[in-house]
Formats: C-alpha cells, sequence, structure tokens
C-alpha cells in the first residue's frame, strides 16, 4: 500500500510551498547517506521524501495528486522513480547544497569553486496529453520561464569596463565549510551570497545577478508511446549557465488524462461494445470508433456476455519503435425490459422449439431478471 505523500513529508494538506521545502529539507538532512552510512532503512526514507517532494514541491503535480492520488503516475510505478542516489542529487542540488557542500553527493563531498563554468539547472515540466495523442504521437508547443545570461552584461552582473573580483571570505568557493561531527557542513558565504565573487559596480539591468527571466517557446516532439510518467529529455533548454558554462536541460514529464471510452493496459486499449440478445446469439458486424475512425467488428454467432472481440494492431505504438497492441471489446448484452406483444409471442414459439419451459406472461420479467443478473457480474 502507497504511503500518503503528505504524510511522509509530515505536513498538512494546505501547507504552502515554503512549509513542503522545509519538511523535505528537514527529513534530507536526517536521513541523508552521508549521515547515515550503510543504514538501509535511512537510504529507503530519503529515497521516499525525495519523491513526495519531486511531486509536492511541483504545483502542477501536486493538483494531479490532489486529485487523482497516486492514479495520477500510474505510469510511473505509482510515483516520480529515480534511478539512483545520484539522481535524486542532481534533481534538488539547489536544495543539498544549503548544507551539503555544493551537491551533497556521497562521501562528504566538498564545495566546489564557482567562478569556473557552471551548468545552469535543470527545468522540469508536466505536459498533458490526450490518449489519443498518445496513439498518433504529436509535436507540441510549449512555454515556460527560464533564467538565462542577462543580455545587457552578457552573464558577468557587472556594469560595461568592471569585472567581478574573487570574493576574500571564501576564496572564490561561494560557501564556508565548518566541521560538524564526522562531516563537514558547508553553507553559502555571508560575504558574496555564495557566488564567490564581489561585484563593485553591478548591472543596472539584473542588479548584478547576471541572469533575467526569459519566456522560451520551443516544439517538443512526443513520441507515440509514451505513458504516465515518460520523462523526456530536450538538451539545453533549461536555465542559462554561470560564467560561460552550459545551460541546463528541460525534462517533460507526461500525464496521459484519463479517457471516457477506453483504459489502457499496457500497450493494448480496452472498451466495451453493446449489442442486443438478437445480435449476440445470431452474431452480428458492428462499427466501433477507433482513435483513426470507424471500424468493422465482428461479433461472433453465440457471444456470451462478458467475451471480448478485438481489433488487432489497433491499440498503442510500442515506444520503442515496434509492434502495436490491440483494441479490445467487452461485449455487453443488452437485455430488454419490455417486449412487444410479437417479440414476446416470436420468443415464446422458440421457447417450445426448444422445449425450455417459460413463465406464461412473465417473458418480460425474464428478461429483467436475466439484466440484474449480468449487472451484478
Amino acid at each position: 500500500m502507497q504511503i500518503d505523500y503528505y504524510e511522509i513529508l509530515g505536513i498538512q494538506k494546505n501547507a504552502d510551498q515554503t512549509t513542503i521545502k522545509k519538511a523535505y529539507r528537514m527529513l534530507a538532512m536526517q536521513f541523508h547517506p552521508d549521515k547515515n552510512p550503510g543504514n538501509k532503512e535511512a537510504e529507503d526514507k530519503f529515497k521516499k521524501a525525495a519523491e513526495a517532494y519531486d511531486v509536492l514541491g511541483n504545483p502542477e503535480k501536486r493538483k494531479l495528486y490532489d486529485q487523482y492520488g497516486h492514479a495520477a503516475f500510474k505510469g510511473s510505478g505509482g510515483g516520480p522513480q529515480f534511478q539512483d542516489m545520484e539522481d535524486i542529487f542532481s534533481s534538488f542540488g539547489d536544495i543539498f547544497g544549503e548544507f551539503f557542500g555544493g551537491g551533497g553527493g556521497f562521501g562528504g563531498r566538498r564545495a566546489k569553486n564557482r567562478n569556473g563554468p557552471r551548468q545552469g539547472a535543470h527545468l522540469r515540466y508536466l505536459l498533458e496529453i490526450d490518449l489519443k495523442e498518445v496513439v498518433e504521437g504529436l509535436e507540441k508547443q510549449i512555454e515556460f520561464d527560464a533564467n538565462v545570461s542577462c543580455s545587457t552584461c552578457h552573464g558577468t552582473g557587472a556594469e560595461a569596463g568592471y569585472s567581478p573580483e574573487t570574493c576574500e571570505t571564501c576564496n572564490g568557493m561561494g560557501q564556508v565549510i565548518r566541521a560538524q561531527g564526522f562531516f563537514s557542513v558547508s553553507t553559502s558565504c555571508p560575504t558574496c551570497g555564495g557566488s564567490g565573487k564581489i561585484i563593485k559596480k553591478p548591472c543596472k539591468k539584473c542588479k548584478g545577478t547576471a541572469r533575467e527571466a526569459k519566456k522560451k517557446k520551443i516544439e517538443v516532439k512526443i513520441p507515440p508511446g509514451v505513458d504516465t510518467g515518460t520523462r523526456l529529455r530536450v538538451s539545453g533548454e533549461g536555465e542559462g549557465g554561470f560564467n560561460g558554462g552550459p545551460a541546463g536541460d528541460l525534462y517533460v514529464e507526461v500525464f496521459v488524462k484519463p479517457n471516457e471510452q477506453f483504459v489502457r493496459e499496457e500497450n493494448d486499449l480496452i472498451g466495451e461494445v453493446k449489442v442486443s440478445y438478437v445480435q449476440a446469439i445470431l452474431g452480428t458486424t458492428i462499427m466501433v470508433d477507433t482513435f483513426r475512425g470507424p471500424e468493422k467488428v465482428e461479433v461472433p454467432a453465440g457471444t456470451q456476455p462478458g467475451e471480448t472481440v478485438t481489433l488487432r494492431g489497433k491499440g498503442i505504438p510500442s515506444l520503442r519503435g515496434y509492434g502495436r497492441g490491440d483494441m479490445i471489446f467487452r461485449v455487453i448484452v443488452e437485455i430488454p425490459k419490455k417486449l412487444k406483444t410479437e417479440e414476446e409471442k416470436a420468443l415464446k414459439q422458440i421457447a417450445e422449439l426448444r422445449s425450455e419451459e417459460v413463465s406464461k406472461g412473465a417473458i418480460t420479467g425474464f428478461f429483467s431478471k436475466i439484466k440484474d443478473d449480468l449487472t451484478r457480474q
């Protein structure tokens, strides 16, 4: 049974983003592998806290989780998945950097020199698509905000003719390290604010931050076969780098909205088709709606309620690029509650031919009972 993400972080469902981040930081500090070497239980709690924060720390994901619960991320195994510890550190490096030497990795990782080129932060974008778009694939324009190098100072943070100087307090490291027990704790330098540099003449446009907000629009190609939880990487579309470093990446995470007509089971699409009791007995050919237009489907004579008929190769394409699932319809046999006089006479004649006893004048009730029985199945 999956534990509620709010319960994992120990917060109320109306908690704001500041409270959520603070709760995660406390748990990450408590169960960090550097502080609990070889402790499997602490490692599991560390991972669970990261999964909870991955959802609740993202307003769009949180909205989906509040509405659908863990089912919102069914395609990813019930929630966000991290390949390993380093995946968690790279995803939430800004949080770990506040108390674990600028990255928070294994082995008491130390602060890195912030004067050198550094990659910009990775960004995440939650993209909602329809089941039909899963079948066909699509190219979609998305729009998001990102911090990029200031266009006036070109990322230096200083006015023209001036250059940033190395901070003497931290010697350009951007962090001050102090020992605490068996591991080191680093905090942002109080003089330079963690930049490793002092700017005496800040750029008027960015006020020395070397960054400016930019609204980005890009085309993203979503291949057929994706599912909720699929994460697509768009290289170089994250936030701008520092000191000439490369831009981060954009991770587009897919959420497939529920469909009223079909339910997905791996690459198969499961739906329902209704036929009359006469059609079920004698067989029929009916038209069904698919994502690629109407298709004929054969319902063999003698089809029983609950049996299935299949359109081969009409399901979802494999994300790997080969093969395609089926479109499977569960047959619903509709039993009328009321019969016309001619229908009742004809059915009585059929009953006599089959030497089957029926209640006199109770054919309608008989079919009503059958329908009730089928409904309970």
